[in-house]
């Protein structure tokens, strides 16, 4: 499961996202509890960036004498039962993670190999996730996310991911023409329509490592 990735720059998402500057900086590459932007609706239905913690409870907030557990990624199957991420889910806590791109290890050269995947023309975009408020000590909030993510046994590039024999799983790349219909919808049921696969004749995956080498994209 994808456990870093590249959010979109502070100077683009405002005007590719439709959504007013977010308070605060980010990092270049976001890896677990790194400040990260993600898009909620406001009260008012308007898109909103807020920046938030990358997993749904940051460490700083177990339980003492808890062994520390990663809640990056909230899988598609258990995300209404599981004790992290089911009062997001049943209450519409639904954001999107704009990014360009994330990473994944593949095992076919034989050795784990860190791919970079995005779109294929170079564009950001936005995977489904959850999120929520904590009460700060000063009666404010701060906010953290998870990413959804669904079975990718049978997606031609998704499938190529991960250990051989380890279950294919991917991040729900949310079409921008299902932006605002995502982050309105307040039937957990309902929600599930939008946790699908996305086209892979739109993605292109490459490794850093072997000069931008394409592995499968246009």
């Amino acid at each position: 499961m994808c456990v870093n990735f590249i959010p979109t720059p502070p100077t683009v998402l405002p005007g590719h996202f439709h959504t007013p500057d977010p308070l605060g900086e980010w990092k270049d590459e976001v890896w677990q509890d790194y400040l990260a932007p993600v898009i909620i609706h406001d009260d008012s239905g308007q898109r909103q960036a807020l920046l938030a913690s990358y997993g749904m409870v940051p460490k700083h907030q177990m339980p003492p004498g808890t062994k520390p557990f990663s809640t990056m990624n909230a899988r598609a199957e258990t995300v209404d039962n599981k004790r992290s991420y089911r009062t997001a889910w049943e209450k519409g806590y639904r954001c999107l993670v704009p990014m360009t791109a994330f990473f994944e290890p593949c095992y076919e050269s034989g050795k784990a190999e860190r791919m970079k995947i995005g779109m294929a023309d170079g564009a950001p975009f936005a995977v489904a996730g959850l999120w929520r408020p904590w009460k700060a000590e000063n009666g404010g909030y701060t906010f953290s996310f998870t990413q959804l993510t669904i079975n990718a046994d049978h997606h031609p590039l998704m499938r190529r991911m991960h250990k051989p024999d380890d279950e294919k799983r991917s991040l729900v790349i949310v079409p921008e023409t299902d932006y605002d219909a995502w982050l309105n919808c307040a039937d957990p049921t309902q929600a599930r329509r939008y946790l699908r696969d996305f086209p892979a004749d739109l993605m292109l995956a490459t490794a850093p490592s072997q000069q931008q080498r394409p592995l499968f994209g246009a």
